[in-house]
């Protein structure tokens, strides 16, 4: 007999003490469980909510969502409400002065990337609104006949956020790799992997 452990596979499904059925990420952590509700997998539509969700998921690379989660309103402070138009003008002294913000991410690089992408995302929205929009919905794939079974089911990458990436990269986008682009596509209902029985898993 193996003297190795036998891993339990991690379940896909808690109930809460609200009892509801949810995807065991959510946890039972309220502001977790709030978002898994009603905006996780729910369809977001919008440049500056995308370009939102475009940024956030950058900072998330490396780290787990509830981290940004927790610290979302903060960045919408830091970032103007991530209004393009006003994140595209900040400067560097700017980014020196988020990088002594303890209240969001104090990572460089992924600052400069946020002020970056909000210029590339003015010059795609200004004469054409809803052209982000647009954009990364064109990389939507077609809806799943069912609901992932559990977490095996669910990819960290697919084609379409591979093209996705690809795409965003030949326009100048930076922290917008495929699997960051792919918890994208979950986060804004591009894709819906919300597992069988969670009380949201539309199919």
């Amino acid at each position: 007999m193996s003297e190795t452990a036998t891993v339990r596979p991690r379940p896909s499904i808690v109930v809460g003490d609200d009892g509801v059925h949810r995807c065991s990420w959510a946890g039972s952590d309220a502001e977790y469980q709030r978002y898994h509700d009603t905006e996780w997998g729910f369809a977001l539509h919008g440049d500056r909510p995308l370009f939102e969700k475009l940024s956030l998921e950058g900072f998330q690379a490396g780290l787990s969502w509830i981290t940004i989660l927790r610290r979302r309103e903060s960045f919408r402070a830091a970032f103007h409400g991530f209004d393009p138009a006003r994140v595209a003008v900040m400067t560097p002294a700017d980014a020196d002065t988020l990088m002594q913000n303890a209240a969001i991410i104090r990572n460089r690089a992924k600052i400069e990337a946020t002020i970056a992408n909000a210029g590339l995302t003015l010059q795609l929205t200004r004469e054409s609104p809803g052209a982000l929009d647009e954009l990364l919905w064109g990389f939507a794939p077609p809806a799943r006949p069912h609901a992932p079974a559990s977490f095996a089911d669910i990819p960290a990458v697919t084609p379409e956020s591979t093209a996705m990436s690809k795409a965003l990269r030949a326009l100048g986008f930076r922290f917008v790799g495929p699997t960051t682009l792919y918890a994208l596509m979950q986060s804004s209902g591009m894709v819906d992997d919300h597992v069988a029985g969670c009380f949201r898993a539309r199919v």
